[in-house]
């Protein structure tokens, strides 16, 4: 059993336990709660640059959002641990890459057998037994198992290999992003209203999308096939998502209450964009920015219910999206100037920084020294799982949270340095580059052979148009090790070596079969 630090010193310089306080050469200010209460806000395909804090060119306003990072830390460095939406979910759960699972490439529809594994550990389950009550508000897109199949459902069964069964106490929400089906309320393992209609994309006349409303069918037809209830509505997504989320809050609110861990993920700006009425003509930058101004509404609702009952100062609020913008990033700023990549390279899908560094807001402030910082360290949303159990001293075992590193050092110590291990993105467009290494200010994108590797330094390059892999080959081959070395030890942090859940994959494109086997074989048997 071991802890995983971001210190590029002995941990104790930040030090979670119940009485003390932090070393009082380094900060005064008395000790944070022992157990914080922490909610995670996780919006869908939002860009870096779809909040007006990190970007002044926004043709929007998010001041809820520019709150928190006023408030608190704006991570400008941050990455999602994909480009796509359910790699990235697992990433954040369990402090493990996706690409270790089954998963390869790609994203799953509503029904699939659950991507985490019953009896791995997550940060639901991890926060469960330290004495959490556990949430879940919003969309899973990690898979479920349905009653039935399509179009011979009997919704008066449970749904299993869900939240429920991964360490939430409560779920309330959707299987997985509106164009996959099964469109109803869920709350627990039961819907609602049961799916039993069928509908299709529809025209939308505020984006270039699609909507998701009635009228709906009796029968599926071609093109109309999705399952859906009677009273689901693409555009009511946000208003209940936050409705349960502050009730669900307010019911924990006892004589003697405990933490709670809320994970909120909503669903939006992912297609369909759909602002309610109450919103449409604010900003300029069209339904999508009517549609982030929506959202940063709703997460102002969460952090007024916070000050209102008096637990904005003991609650870790994250904020953070699960990929960068859709590819009507483009078109947007054509029409409106808007760019929601932030002026990164490539958007959703992209192995370059526009498809993974993503907004990465936190708010503690009985916990977070000096708040209203930028921190340009690289993290990933692996890392959360760590830096909680730090938090919490927690010990993690070998097993779990494989590629999670801790940066709770930096919210007690301005001064601190985070000297995070190096960081892996996986893309998931065409062509061979799907595989990234960062390591401080250098990333690679590993290509086929050596001579297509591409090398740039993000610190003077944000954009990733200078390849300096043939000026540095030395940085080229200490960075092929690393992600080596990480793909094959079957983890990021110290420990003992853990098997990846298949053997070689294709994708490995500058790794040969037989020299994955005997690695792997070498790391196993250490």
């Amino acid at each position: 059993m071991h802890q995983r630090t971001g210190l590029d010193r002995p941990p104790i310089v930040l030090t979670f336990l119940v009485g003390t306080v932090f070393c009082a050469a380094t900060w005064s200010q008395a000790a944070p709660p022992s157990k914080p209460n922490v909610l995670i806000i996780y919006t869908d395909d939002q860009g870096f640059g779809d909040v007006s804090y990190l970007n002044r060119d926004a043709k929007f306003k998010t001041p809820n959002l520019d709150r928190l990072a006023k408030e608190g830390i704006a991570f400008t460095n941050g990455h999602s641990s994909d480009s796509v939406c359910t790699p990235s979910r697992y990433g954040l759960l369990t402090g493990r890459y996706a690409w270790r699972t089954h998963l390869k490439r790609g994203v799953f529809g509503a029904e699939k057998e659950c991507l985490i594994k019953d009896g791995r550990m997550t940060l639901a389950s991890m926060l469960k037994a330290a004495g959490y009550d556990t949430a879940m508000v919003g969309k899973w897109h990690l898979g479920m198992d349905f009653p039935g199949t399509h179009g011979e459902r009997d919704w008066t069964k449970p749904t299993l290999n869900m939240p429920l069964d991964h360490g939430f106490d409560y779920f309330y929400g959707v299987p997985a992003s509106l164009n996959f089906g099964v469109l109803a309320w869920f709350n627990g393992r039961n819907v609602i209203t049961p799916p039993t209609r069928f509908t299709g994309k529809k025209p939308n006349a505020r984006h270039v999308d699609y909507r998701i409303m009635p009228p709906y069918n009796d029968q599926p037809k071609p093109g109309f096939s999705l399952e859906v209830a009677d009273d689901f509505i693409d555009n009511q997504c946000l208003t209940r998502f936050t409705d349960q989320a502050i009730e669900w809050m307010r019911s924990r609110q006892t004589e003697d209450p405990k933490p709670f861990f809320l994970y909120l993920p909503y669903t939006s700006p992912h297609y369909p964009v759909c602002p309610l009425p109450k919103f449409h003509g604010q900003g300029n930058a069209g339904g999508y920015g009517e549609f982030v101004i929506e959202t940063d509404y709703h997460v102002g609702r969460i952090l007024d219910f916070l000050d209102k009952q008096n637990l904005a100062d003991e609650t870790l609020v994250v904020f953070t999206s699960d990929n960068g913008p859709e590819k009507s990033w483009e078109q947007r700023i054509k029409s409106f100037q808007h760019d929601s990549r932030g002026g990164f390279r490539g958007g959703k899908r992209s192995i370059y920084e526009g498809g993974h560094r993503v907004p990465f807001l936190l708010r503690w402030p009985a916990g977070i020294r000096q708040p209203g910082r930028k921190v340009d360290s690289p993290i990933g949303q692996v890392d959360l799982f760590a830096t909680l159990a730090d938090i919490l001293e927690i010990a993690i075992p070998d097993d779990a949270a494989e590629d999670s590193q801790s940066f709770a050092a930096i919210f007690g110590d301005p001064d601190v340095r985070l000297a995070r291990r190096p960081l892996i993105n996986h893309g998931n467009g065409t062509g061979p580059f799907q595989y990234s290494v960062t390591s401080g200010s250098w990333k690679l994108v590993l290509g086929e052979e050596e001579s297509e590797h591409r090398l740039f330094n993000l610190k003077v390059d944000r954009t990733e148009s200078q390849n300096l892999a043939g000026q540095h080959p030395e940085k080229v081959r200490e960075l092929v090790d690393s992600i080596n070395n990480i793909i094959l030890d079957g983890r990021t942090t110290e420990g003992v070596s853990q098997p990846n859940d298949t053997g070689y994959w294709k994708e490995l494109v500058w790794i040969s079969p037989e020299k994955y086997q005997d690695e792997v074989s070498v790391e196993l048997a250490k």
